[in-house]
């Protein structure tokens, strides 16, 4: 577009566009919200995606005294519902639940149909858990150090389950396997439920899982727990000690966050922001988060945007270094 303005007529003429074009956001930020808010969840209803955006879909229609629906849109490894946040409007009546694939999908697919870094920002991140690494009872090792001498002694022979290619136990494994420089056979399920089924029985050796699927199975002694992904002992599980006491830096945290188009206003996601902390603040939250083992994070836009900056650093070049396909 070309303006080719004389006179002080048009000098008003071009105020006034321009004071339009500013306006918009900012209106839009005093307004929101003004309609329905859809949470987009990238999974089929269950998991604990669904479960946070149904709690967070509670906690916004008794606070702003609005419609707020969840809408699932699983597929392509969450590329589907991502995508969809990605194109709707900017104005903050549509959100997506980042899971952990979110900063790994970049590494996993050759292309997508959005950028994640240009087309999307984050407003918060709710909170991550950590994931433990545990083998079936008659598995000849008991510990870290000593999976990883099994697994020097007998290379490619020790099979590893996730619950499918590009999940976070396939990453935890993955770099597990980098870092204790071991080889050993991933086995890809079509969710964790069948791969925990089969680990329990022998059939597969080990496995990485989040807490809360492991613990009631190795409070039951249907698992053994070999180490924890923090780097410190939880006290959810005592006695387990971090799997870096034996190899040096290794950590994972699988995490959830709330994003929004790259374009929405500042104001918008400084407005969801405050209602997202308000929430994580909430005795109800606190306790649901601490049954599924999970530490709420919280903080400012600008912290949200630097967490998932340092979840792609650390497992985009993973995702490529394992030259990984996605089902």
């Amino acid at each position: 577009m070309r303006f080719n303005f004389t006179g002080m007529a048009n000098v008003a003429l071009v105020a006034a566009f321009v004071s339009t074009v500013v306006a918009a956001p900012v209106l839009a930020a005093n307004e929101f919200p003004s309609k329905t808010i859809t949470i987009v969840v990238s999974y089929p209803p269950g998991g604990f995606n669904d479960r946070v955006a149904r709690m967070i879909a509670e906690d916004f229609g008794e606070r702003w005294d609005v419609d707020v629906v969840v809408d699932n849109r699983p597929g392509g490894g969450t590329v589907v519902g991502t995508d969809y946040v990605a194109k709707s409007d900017p104005d903050g009546h549509t959100i997506g639940i980042s899971p952990f694939a979110f900063g790994v999908n970049p590494g996993l697919f050759p292309t997508l149909p959005y950028d994640t870094k240009e087309d999307l920002r984050h407003a918060i991140v709710l909170g991550s858990a950590f994931n433990v690494l545990a083998a079936y009872p008659d598995f000849p090792v008991d510990s870290v150090e000593e999976l990883i001498e099994y697994a020097k002694q007998n290379p490619g022979e020790i099979n590893y389950a996730s619950a499918g290619n590009g999940s976070s136990n396939h990453l935890s494994g993955e770099m597990f396997k980098a870092l204790a420089d071991v080889d050993m056979v991933h086995i890809p399920y079509g969710g964790s439920a069948p791969a925990r089924t089969d680990l329990m029985a022998g059939r597969v050796d080990v496995m990485f899982d989040n807490y809360t699927n492991f613990k009631e199975l190795v409070a039951a002694g249907n698992l053994k727990a070999l180490g924890v992904t923090l780097p410190q002992e939880s006290e959810l599980m005592p006695g387990v000690p971090p799997v870096s006491d034996t190899v040096d830096g290794y950590e994972v945290a699988t995490w959830w966050g709330v994003y929004a188009p790259a374009e929405t206003p500042d104001a918008v996601i400084a407005k969801l922001n405050g209602a997202l902390n308000d929430f994580l603040g909430k005795q109800e939250t606190l306790d649901v988060f601490a049954n599924q083992g999970i530490t709420a994070i919280g903080g400012t836009p600008e912290e949200a945007e630097a967490y998932v900056e340092t979840q792609m650093e650390t497992w985009i070049p993973i995702a490529e270094q394992a030259e990984m396909e996605v089902d």
